[in-house]
């Protein structure tokens, strides 16, 4: 629930406090599941400004035109679950490879990259393509080259386009670059507009090692891509770069750390329209193929001067450095903040105000098949997991037969094997469902392990536990 505070009963306090260093934290990165990602390799991911649409490349799933095709998937809400993906059909996908979607924020354009017939440079070559419509519920025209301003006879790729639609980020392997590939921008003055000549990003953003997926946040502040530069934790890391306005220069790029970053590849960034999510892709354990789409919230730090509670001291050190570029209050209206403390860092220390900080998680009651036929107790609040032997790469998976929504509310993930070595392609794991306790009641939870598309047919086991939540 949103709490209304005065600013003037909070300048009237007049407290004083000691500043912490603080700006955001990520979640834990999860998988988006068996419906989005396959067995193959599924990126990079884009969504739409709404949150409700995602456009993603599939390597050879079944129903494609080609190799590698474009996919969309949508959901009713941001909370709800992805449906099962539409392939963009035969207008958009080819038998070549058609990938690296890049949905404008009106949702009436959308750029990939094709190595398709009718490029710039000679057949195979990659370039950037773009298909438009004149309503969002109206099906895509027939895709366009960007033509020699912006391709050439060497890779574009991987395109991101602005908010504004003016700019056209990507990344090429053109001569007259810093490393093996760099990120370019081509920009223009209105949205019918013909294209500049792409500018490099230049050494700060640019090394000599590959840079690349670039993706620009909604306000147009924040630059997310991934690189195989030094100074990460695997052999390929997402970064992002800042800058005060958008005309102004980039800052030192940043490595997004560990929580989001792992020992593998983790490539293709794509921060949400409100900032609130980084999607990605990655090779890591954990997945459904060789490269699965993820997710991680992003939450901004509220308690300013850390003492656990968020509270009127935060707000007082918030109006302390009112009307400046203070970037520790500087959270709203993403968590990235707009380079100024002003009404909309106000509003979401507001939402956070008489909360714990970091926020206190939920305590966990875990079962496995042994507990199958049994009944488990939960407090309000509680996580229930199940934690379920599978291999996805079979056909099989658990799926949810019953479950009263107003008592329970379930996410998936798959996990491989735990070993010591990296899991082999096709091993089996396990299905870990988390369902999170909202009301009190009692039901019968069932689940059981089949291949989805074969009705009539008997499932190869069931999980069935009696729930009571008081």
């Amino acid at each position: 629930m949103k709490r209304t505070i005065s600013l003037v009963l909070v300048l009237a306090l007049g407290l004083a406090a000691e500043v912490a260093n603080a700006d955001f934290i990520f979640g834990t990165p999860t998988n988006l599941g068996p419906t989005i990602n396959s067995s193959r390799g599924d990126w990079p991911p884009s969504i739409s400004a709404d949150g409700l649409t995602l456009y993603f490349g599939s390597y050879d799933r079944p129903g494609g035109y080609g190799k590698w095709d474009l996919w969309v998937a949508t959901r009713e809400t941001t909370d709800a679950e992805w449906g099962t993906p539409a392939n963009l059909g035969p207008t958009v996908n080819s038998f070549t490879k058609e990938s690296g979607p890049s949905i404008s924020a009106d949702g009436l354009s959308l750029f990939f990259h094709s190595d398709r017939r009718g490029g710039v440079g000679p057949y195979g070559t990659v370039d950037i393509w773009v298909m438009t419509r004149a309503t969002t519920g109206d099906p895509w025209a027939e895709p366009v080259n960007l033509g020699p301003t912006v391709n050439s006879s060497d890779r574009e790729a991987v395109p991101s386009i602005s908010a504004d639609g003016l700019s056209l980020f990507f990344v090429s392997d053109r001569p007259g670059g810093f490393g093996e590939t760099d990120l370019y921008v081509a920009t223009r003055d209105t949205i019918d507009g013909e294209w500049s000549t792409p500018a490099n990003l230049g050494p700060t953003v640019n090394t000599l090692y590959a840079d690349a997926g670039p993706n620009i946040s909604g306000d147009g502040l924040s630059f997310f891509f991934h690189s195989s530069r030094t100074g990460g934790s695997g052999r390929n890391d997402i970064w992002v770069t800042r800058r005060t306005t958008t005309g102004d220069p980039w800052a030192e790029p940043v490595n997004l750390g560990p929580t989001v970053n792992s020992s593998d590849r983790d490539v293709t960034p794509f921060i949400s329209a409100d900032g609130s999510t980084l999607f990605f892709t990655s090779d890591r354990p954990g997945g459904y193929g060789g490269w699965d789409i993820w997710q991680v919230s992003i939450k901004p730090v509220v308690d300013f001067n850390g003492d656990g509670i968020v509270d009127c001291v935060d707000m007082c050190i918030m109006v302390d450095h009112w009307h400046t570029d203070e970037p520790l209050c500087d959270i709203g209206p993403t968590p990235f903040g707009d380079g100024i403390v002003d009404v909309q860092d106000l509003i979401v220390l507001a939402e956070h105000l008489f909360e714990e900080f970091p926020p206190v998680e939920p305590e966990e009651v875990r079962v496995n098949e042994n507990d199958a036929d049994s009944q488990v107790e939960l407090e309000q609040g509680q996580i229930l997991v199940i934690t379920l032997e599978s291999n996805p790469t079979t056909g099989y998976r658990w799926e949810q037969v019953e479950n009263q929504e107003s008592i329970l509310e379930q996410e998936a993930e798959f996990k491989p094997s735990e070993t010591g070595e990296p899991p082999l392609v096709g091993a089996g794991g396990w299905e870990i469902f988390r369902f999170k306790t909202i009301s009190a009641g009692q039901m019968t939870l069932q689940l059981v392990y089949h291949r989805p598309w074969e009705e009539g047919v008997e499932p190869l086991k069931t999980f069935s536990i009696q729930v009571v939540v008081r």
